[in-house]
């Protein structure tokens, strides 16, 4: 009988070099950290002055509406940093003291914009702009039964954002209104470095993490859609590794779909997890006020401590959450 076996996929089997493969003590802060300029600051304090005398809920904003050199210029080399360079970039800051909360949003969703567009965050419509918007805060629950962990104050295990879905974010951004009292660490982590160490560490099981594993869809589908979705954990195109990772999720997706993960599947997870516990791998820093985060999904996977909030409501972490995307459709599915 002839062999019917799906050709394997492609799969880079070398070691990359250069800066999309960096170690924590390859960077410099200049690497990630990018300053908002003084000119850059001066046109945001003209764009909110221009949104109080004639404002316009906040999707509905686009960058083309105004007039912004320096901030489209300093966005451009925010999006070279993520595209091309280590992956993540932090500006810092904005003068949030300066305008009302929902102000500071409202800019915040502009120089976002200016890398990708605002993308859907859940699956079915919610009253308001919820969707777009997402609030990064603990909920004061513990995490399950359909609360997420991001909305808690226990730590995230490593991941790649709507890793589960068809279409993933290409960039996550997040802007931080308010730190945590104490912890809340953010952590990042290069594809290009792990499958590095994969390569040279676990070389027999690489080729397994680039076949497909189920994820759990998180019931953010159709009714009647498949309640899982098979995705391989590392693709690489010929020019470009990417990665989509959530273990829970994987975990989960087996025993959705009443079936157990191969041995061989489950050592290769095992293994990635295992090399991602090098400290050399890890980019990590905390998150300050008025600072805006932006790191490319595709190649970045990201974690963040526990944290411990303050004793009210003012002094509680809080970040705000867009998706950006160019490919597809805004939709959640994409």
């Amino acid at each position: 009988m002839p062999d019917t076996a799906p050709p394997a996929p492609p799969m880079l089997t070398r070691r990359v070099e250069g800066i999309q493969a960096w170690t924590r003590e390859q960077l410099a802060v200049a690497d990630w950290r990018l300053p908002v300029p003084p000119d850059a600051i001066a046109e945001l304090h003209g764009l909110v002055a221009s949104l109080r005398a004639d404002p316009l809920p906040t999707p509905l904003l686009e960058p083309g509406m105004f007039d912004l050199p320096a901030c489209r210029a300093l966005m451009a080399r925010a999006k070279e940093i993520t595209d091309k360079g280590v992956g993540v970039v932090i500006l810092d800051r904005l003068p949030l003291d300066a305008w009302s909360e929902q102000e500071g949003i409202a800019v915040y969703w502009l120089l976002a914009s200016m890398v990708a567009r605002p993308v859907a965050q859940k699956w079915a419509a919610q009253p308001g702009w919820g969707q777009m918007i997402y609030s990064v805060t603990d909920l004061g629950r513990p995490p399950g039964q359909g609360v997420k962990v991001d909305v808690t104050n226990h730590e995230l295990t490593f991941h790649t954002d709507n890793s589960s879905n068809h279409t993933a974010p290409e960039y996550v951004s997040l802007l931080c209104l308010r730190p945590a009292l104490a912890g809340g660490i953010s952590k990042v982590a290069s594809c290009y470095t792990l499958h590095n160490l994969m390569l040279e560490r676990h070389p027999r099981l690489l080729p397994r993490l680039y076949r497909p594993v189920l994820f759990d869809r998180q019931r953010e589908h159709a009714e009647g859609d498949p309640e899982t979705l098979a995705n391989p954990i590392f693709e690489w195109d010929g020019a470009n590794l990417s990665i989509r990772l959530s273990v829970g999720r994987i975990l989960k997706g087996y025993e959705v779909a009443g079936v157990p993960i191969d041995p061989e599947g489950k050592a290769a997870i095992e293994a990635l997890m295992a090399v991602q516990e090098d400290a050399s791998v890890w980019l990590d820093f905390l998150f300050e006020r008025g600072q805006v985060q932006i790191l490319n999904n595709h190649f970045l996977g990201h974690l963040r401590t526990s944290f411990t909030d303050g004793p009210t409501p003012d002094t509680k972490r809080h970040l705000i959450r867009l998706w950006l995307r160019n490919a597809g459709r805004r939709s959640f599915r994409g």
